[in-house]
């Protein structure tokens, strides 16, 4: 298995070469040259497999360049009952007949990052320490991939972590989470701005090639190709549990703002998954359910990017629909580098009056749906009334929508994307009680935080940096 960029501009790679870095050379995001195919007499086999199992099945297809007994020692070590609290990993539940969770947030954020963060420290330890090499990562989180690499990385020999976030725009939790962190290699920098901004500064950081090579940046947003991979792995697992035959459709709906979570469900689809639809669930800021309306892409600026009660979804450039548009185009990279020239120029582009248009719901199975905060409030009544679960706002937008784009006789799963403690003020607001939380949480936000707050400027960012490796 090779991979390239989806701008055409660079020579294909090893996975090992790949997996510590964010964009491509030539501003791309890395895939795979190909998906492997996986055929439905396989697919019967992997029913009786146990998750760490099925994940080494699917990882060792993409890190070809990784010895089968190390990746299967890398992936038990991740998936564990004392990381996730049950053999499970990803437990389902059947809210109603034909509609089912699929809990992801299990793990030690209580966030579905942590499903991928965990095999990704894991990964970055095992490559850091075959070559003797150190990597300081600069990632962005809009509230749970950041406590999510900091909570794998921690420790990690090798590894820094500098984690911007957007200054007052998470919830006191996430927040907590992330800036109680004791370890010496974690640094929280609170960037004046939206999450598209700490975005921003930090693709310009992997842009800036001369500062990425003296400081050995790397990245674990969502953009990271290894992040990807680990969630392909439960995709796999949900349909494996629910379709009631191997071939039959099963649907799902995604809450998603950057596109990283529903991307992975595309490449399982891509891999001969028997995915019937994928519904993208997005809350007030509607890029991506304007897309897959309309088909066009329009990126809006940091003051029309809104303030909601689901904040991880608070994102208004979708970097891994990168991904997606490769695949749709036929894997043109020169167009699709014509495409993101066009949103750097103009902050969009429309391929609405495109064959490609018909394409995104008839051949990848895409639609979508929105969520405003009234939905997710009367969504987190309705769970409580009708199936006596409390879920967050961003997995309530998703049971929104979910109810909204169900179809009869097909089975549809909701990803649930984090548990209700990380959003106490909405549960409060909804249900007037507050969310039970893990009792080794119970003080997280009266301990003592640390950060750094700094003007939305790139340049600072890297001289903060510097300064720290000095």
């Amino acid at each position: 298995m090779q991979y390239i960029s989806t701008r055409g501009g660079m020579a294909p790679q090893a996975f090992t070469d790949i997996l510590l870095g964010g964009l491509a050379p030539d501003g791309g995001l890395v895939v795979a040259d190909r998906y492997p195919h996986i055929d439905h007499a396989t697919l019967q086999v992997w029913r009786g497999l146990s998750y760490p199992q099925l994940a080494f099945e699917i990882v060792s297809r993409f890190a070809t360049d990784i010895p089968a007994d190390d990746v299967k020692q890398l992936v038990e070590a991740a998936y564990t009952r004392a990381n996730f609290g049950s053999d499970e990993i990803t437990p389902i539940t059947e809210l109603e007949a034909g509609l089912h969770l699929l809990h992801l947030s299990n793990g030690p954020t209580l966030a579905f990052k942590d499903i991928a963060m965990q095999l990704l420290g894991q990964l970055f330890e095992y490559v850091l320490a075959k070559r003797g090499e150190a990597i300081n990562i600069i990632g962005a989180t809009s509230g749970d991939t950041g406590s999510a690499a900091e909570y794998a990385m921690r420790g990690k020999k090798g590894v820094n972590v500098f984690m911007l976030s957007p200054h007052g725009r998470m919830s006191p939790f996430q927040r907590a989470q992330m800036f109680s962190l004791p370890d010496a290699n974690i640094h929280n920098l609170a960037i004046e701005g939206t999450f598209d901004d700490c975005q921003d500064i930090v693709k310009a950081i992997n842009n800036d090639a001369a500062f990425k090579a003296q400081y050995k940046v790397g990245a674990v947003n969502s953009i990271n190709w290894g992040r990807v991979v680990a969630q392909v792995v439960y995709y796999f697992r949900a349909y494996l549990k629910i379709a009631p035959q191997i071939g039959e459709p099963v649907d799902f709906v995604v809450p998603s703002g950057n596109f990283g979570n529903i991307c992975a469900g595309h490449i399982a689809r891509q891999m001969g998954l028997p995915i019937g639809r994928l519904v993208v669930a997005t809350n007030e800021n509607d890029v991506l359910d304007e897309f897959f309306k309309t088909g066009r892409y329009s990126v809006r600026s940091s003051n029309d990017t809104h303030a909601t009660s689901s904040p991880s979804m608070d994102i208004s450039k979708a970097s891994n629909l990168e991904r997606f548009v490769f695949d749709l185009i036929d894997r043109n990279g020169a167009e699709l580098k014509r495409l993101w020239d066009e949103v750097d120029s103009t902050g969009g582009f429309d391929l609405g009056k495109t064959p490609y248009f018909s394409r995104m719901v008839g051949e990848f199975g895409f639609s979508s749906g929105r969520s405003t905060h009234q939905d997710r409030i009367s969504t987190i009544q309705q769970a409580k009334a009708r199936w006596n679960v409390v879920i967050d706002p961003h997995t309530a937008d998703g049971v929104k929508v979910a109810l909204e784009a169900r179809r009869p006789g097909v089975p549809m799963v909701a990803l649930e994307t984090a548990l209700p403690a990380k959003f106490e003020a909405t549960i409060v607001e909804a249900l007037g009680m507050t969310p039970p939380r893990p009792s080794e949480l119970a003080d997280l936000e009266n301990r003592p935080q640390r950060s750094t707050v700094l003007a939305n400027d790139a340049a600072l960012v890297k001289r903060y940096v510097a300064d720290k490796l000095a």
